[in-house]
C-alpha cells in the first residue's frame, strides 16, 4: 500500500470544547492524501469519546490513547509512527483553513530547498470571534534572523516539515519544552531553508487554558538557551531579544489584552462583542478603570464611522 504524502500530527489533552472543530477542519481539507495521527494524551474529559467517534468514521485517523506523558513526548511518538513524506502539525484548539494542506504541499514541491513552511494566521478567541490577522516573515533570511534572536517566526500548529529533515535533527528535544518549536526551527534552519506563506492557513485560538498562554512565562529562559546552543553550533555571536509578551502571562496582562480587543471591536462598529469584552475586563480586574471606561463607551457613545 502506498504511504500517504502527508502525516498530520495532533496531540490532545482535555480539549473537548474545541476538538470537534479542529478534527473536522483537517478531515475536510481539499487535499486528501494524508493520514491523521492523534495521541489522546491521558485526557480526563470527553476528548477520547469524541476522537473515537471520528476514528470510526474516517480510516485516515490513527488514534493512540494512553496515560499522560506530555505534549512533546506525544509529538515524538507520532513522528516515529508517521509514514508521510511531509509532517503537518495541528493543535486540538485551532482550525485549519480548507486549503491549508494543499497550499503547503504545493509550496514545498516547488521549493525543494525549504524544509519547513508555516503561514499567516487569523487569531480568534474562545468563541471563534476574529481578533486580528497575524502575518509572518516569509523569506528565509528574515526568519533565520528572528529565530536566532529568540523570536518564534513560524507558528507551530501551522507548520509543515519534511520528515527526513525532522528526523535528521533528532525530532523534538523534550528538554527544551516549552520552547521546543524554536529549538526545532533553529536546527532545521541549519540544514535547509525556512519559509512562511503569505496566505492565511490557520485560525489560531487564544484562550486562558491554552498551552501557549499557561507556559509563556517559562519560555524566555528556554528560548535563550535554544539560541545559545544555535550560536555555538553555527559559531556566531548572537544577541537575544526579549520581546514583550504577545499574549497574556498573568492577570494584569490578560486584562490589558482583553481591553485592547474590546476597543478594537468598538472601533470596528461591533458593539455586541465590545460589550462582551468590557465585561470580561471588569471580571478580570474589577478595580481597574479601563474596563469600566470601555463599558461606558460601549453603552453610551456612538459607534465610530
Amino acid at each position: 500500500m502506498t504511504p500517504p504524502k502527508v502525516s498530520v500530527l495532533m496531540p490532545v489533552y482535555n480539549a473537548q470544547r474545541y476538538l470537534a472543530e479542529a478534527v473536522e477542519s483537517i478531515l475536510q481539507q481539499t487535499y486528501r492524501d494524508f493520514e491523521f495521527l492523534i495521541v489522546n494524551d491521558g485526557s480526563t474529559d470527553r476528548s477520547l469519546k469524541i476522537l473515537q467517534r471520528y476514528a470510526a468514521q474516517d480510516n485516515r485517523i490513527r488514534l493512540i490513547s494512553r496515560p499522560n506523558t506530555g505534549y512533546v513526548q506525544a509529538l515524538n511518538e507520532m513522528l516515529a509512527l508517521a509514514q508521510g513524506e511531509l509532517i503537518a502539525r495541528m493543535d486540538a484548539d485551532d482550525v485549519a483553513l480548507p486549503d491549508r494542506l494543499a497550499q503547503q504541499v504545493d509550496f514545498l514541491q516547488q521549493h525543494p530547498d525549504v524544509v519547513c513552511v508555516g503561514g499567516a494566521q487569523d487569531w480568534i478567541d474562545e468563541a471563534g470571534r476574529f481578533l486580528l490577522h497575524h502575518p509572518e516573515a516569509e523569506q528565509n533570511d528574515e526568519i533565520q534572523q528572528l529565530a536566532l534572536s529568540g523570536q518564534t517566526p513560524i507558528n507551530h500548529p501551522s507548520a509543515m516539515m519534511r520528515r527526513w529533515a525532522v528526523q535528521q535533527v533528532g525530532g523534538y528535544d523534550e528538554s527544551m519544552h516549552p520552547a521546543e518549536d524554536l529549538d526545532l526551527w533553529l536546527k532545521l534552519g541549519e540544514i535547509g531553508q525556512l519559509a512562511n506563506l503569505k496566505q492565511t492557513v490557520l485560525r489560531y485560538r487564544q484562550h486562558d487554558q491554552s498551552v501557549s498562554e499557561r507556559l509563556q512565562a517559562q519560555q524566555t529562559q528556554q528560548r535563550r538557551h535554544a539560541c545559545q546552543q544555535a550560536w555555538e553550533r553555527r559559531r556566531i555571536q548572537g544577541q537575544f531579544h526579549e520581546a514583550p509578551p504577545w499574549r497574556p502571562v498573568d492577570r494584569a496582562s490578560r486584562h490589558q489584552f482583553i481591553t485592547m480587543y474590546g476597543w478594537w471591536f468598538f472601533k470596528a462598529g461591533n458593539r455586541a462583542d465590545a460589550l462582551i469584552y468590557s465585561l470580561k475586563a471588569i471580571r478580570t480586574m474589577p478595580w481597574n478603570p479601563d474596563g469600566w471606561r470601555l463599558l461606558a463607551c460601549t453603552l453610551i457613545k456612538p459607534i465610530p464611522d
